[in-house]
């Protein structure tokens, strides 16, 4: 088996707001996960509005895995969806967090099901097909000025035998919010049809995350790991993430090499 001596590359699809800590974070988490794993990663943005012209697809192809950030609405709702769409098209190892999660519900409903009007209340909230919907149960003594869904939320239940669960080694966990919007539970049925069973649910049964058991990777979870994610404890979700590039790279190198 071949060695990874180069650096393993993640595409990191959103629009890179210095200001926004989970983007900080996102990229440190990398890091810490890199180092822990004793890999090399390398990250790069992809800016949404980049992600529609032509030769992204070549560009998006470039990467080893990819990660819908947080940080909706984005400069290119439909660029956002056609990063989303080519990682679970080409079977690429895929996280999505936040926005992430909200849009891969988005492409889903969309490209896997048919329901080509489904959107957000965020992008539309005069649509028919409002997958995407505002928080119903705001957290309680929240900043005023703080998201609806904010801060660290406990007793978030992990479905016993999901990769979720096996990832954290545990069923119930405590994860870090920043969001205004959730999956609307009319619409909860969408996931479990296309193939997407719901793995997290929340204390009043929120879908608090998804996953595909018929890709290599593919998760994406309304909180955001990412902001717990420490140099001396990295994160075992975005751990197996990317340890779960590195092993595509390596199928990758091994299958040029055989060709």
């Amino acid at each position: 088996m071949s060695l990874v001596t180069e650096p393993v590359r993640i595409g990191i699809l959103g629009d890179f707001n210095p200001e926004f800590r989970s983007h900080h974070a996102t990229n440190d988490s990398l890091q810490h996960a890199a180092r822990k794993l004793q890999l090399k990663v390398e990250s790069a943005w992809l800016p949404t509005p980049s992600l529609l012209e032509p030769g992204a697809a070549a560009t998006l192809d470039s990467f080893d895995g990819l990660w819908a950030s947080a940080g909706s609405p984005y400069k290119s709702f439909d660029g956002m969806l056609k990063g989303i769409e080519f990682a679970r098209v080409h079977d690429r190892p895929f996280l999505g967090t936040c926005g992430g999660f909200q849009y891969t519900l988005i492409e889903c409903a969309r490209n896997v099901l048919g329901v080509h009007d489904a959107t957000t209340a965020e992008e539309d909230p005069h649509a028919k097909n409002i997958v995407i919907y505002p928080v119903a149960c705001a957290v309680p003594n929240r900043d005023p000025k703080a998201p609806k869904l904010s801060g660290k939320v406990s007793q978030i239940r992990l479905r016993p035998g999901s990769y979720l669960a096996a990832y954290y080694g545990k069923e119930t966990i405590e994860e870090e919010f920043f969001c205004n919007y959730e999956l609307n539970p009319e619409f909860e049925w969408m996931a479990m049809e296309a193939g997407f069973p719901v793995v997290a649910r929340g204390s009043k049964e929120e879908c608090r995350a998804i996953e595909s058991p018929a890709h290599l990777f593919y998760i994406a979870t309304l909180f955001q790991p990412q902001l717990s994610s420490r140099e001396d404890n990295p994160h075992p979700l975005i751990m197996a993430f990317v340890q779960h590039v590195a092993d595509f790279r390596r199928k990758r190198l091994d299958d040029s090499i055989l060709t």
